[in-house]
């Protein structure tokens, strides 16, 4: 684990302290716990691997509110991690940055890159809610829904054309919507992303087999079985623009908890598929946000 992810998590593990606010409370006025979200692993405001059209952090409309993040998984023969931090301003738009690190491990012998070789990514994201509330508009069907991009910037170009991408830099393009249903306790959210992204751009964008833009989903649905608990899970469709590395969809099942107004952590269990010509990738995953 990187010192600056390690950083980060005892950052969020010395805020645990902090009063604990009570079960169903209105955080500083604006959402109820939980609601807008934990943190992607590219960093936006949504669940482990689906954006959600929600705004990061409990501010009210008047105000402004903002995290830090660190997310870590392991699989049979990789290793991931993700650190960064976002801003929202008065529930309307969402700002952040994140460093994602995949680290191949031993596996990078067996692909020839050298053992223990990693991919770098930065990803610069920004939000905007369009129309809607996920929480408040409960006598109304309309979620809330927002639209947004995020502008990846891959390393490792050198390698990343050696296996047929087309380029070490791109953006993404998202529509979100997201209801939350009180009296039925659910958290529903759906999601069209337009990309050309290789395995989120860890591998670069477009490819020998296609270098378009697709509109790929991604879905959530959590049930909230307390004010602090969220369980559910997961499904993101995949590009396959590489021929000869397969890419999968992503499948994850997950439980966030909220510590308290400041500390929320997810863990889950997910299905990466084939990564790299390595079938089978499927392991835990632990994410930790902190912020106001």
């Amino acid at each position: 684990m990187s010192r600056r992810l390690g950083t980060l998590l005892a950052l969020g593990l010395g805020l645990l302290a902090a009063d604990p606010c009570r079960a169903g409370e209105v955080v500083n006025g604006g959402k109820l716990l939980l609601t807008g979200g934990v943190t992607t692993l590219e960093g936006s405001g949504g669940g482990g691997l689906a954006t959600w059209a929600t705004i990061t952090g409990y501010e009210t409309p008047e105000g402004i509110g903002a995290n830090v993040h660190a997310t870590y998984v392991r699989t049979p023969d990789y290793e991931f991690r993700a650190y960064g931090a976002a801003v929202g301003l008065y529930d309307r738009v969402e700002l952040s940055y994140t460093r994602q690190e995949f680290d191949t491990g031993d596996t990078g012998a067996l692909l020839g890159l050298g053992k223990g070789f990693a991919f770098g990514q930065d990803v610069y994201g920004a939000k905007l809610r369009v129309v809607g509330d996920a929480l408040y508009d409960q006598d109304r069907l309309l979620p809330q829904i927002a639209v947004g991009v995020q502008h990846k910037r891959a390393g490792q170009g050198a390698i990343i054309a050696a296996v047929g991408g087309r380029n070490d830099s791109g953006t993404d393009y998202y529509v979100a919507a997201t209801k939350v249903l009180l009296d039925k306790s659910l958290v529903l959210n759906g999601t069209v992303r337009m990309t050309k992204a290789n395995q989120t751009g860890l591998l670069g964008f477009g490819g020998n087999k296609d270098d378009g833009y697709s509109a790929q989903f991604e879905g959530s649905a959590g049930w909230l079985v307390s004010r602090r608990l969220l369980i559910g899970g997961e499904y993101r469709s995949k590009p396959d623009n590489l021929a000869g590395l397969k890419e999968d969809d992503w499948f994850d099942l997950f439980a966030a908890y909220a510590i308290n107004k400041t500390v929320s952590v997810t863990v889950g269990y997910a299905d990466l598929g084939e990564i790299a010509t390595f079938d089978g990738q499927r392991g835990l995953y632990l994410s930790l946000q902190a912020g106001f």
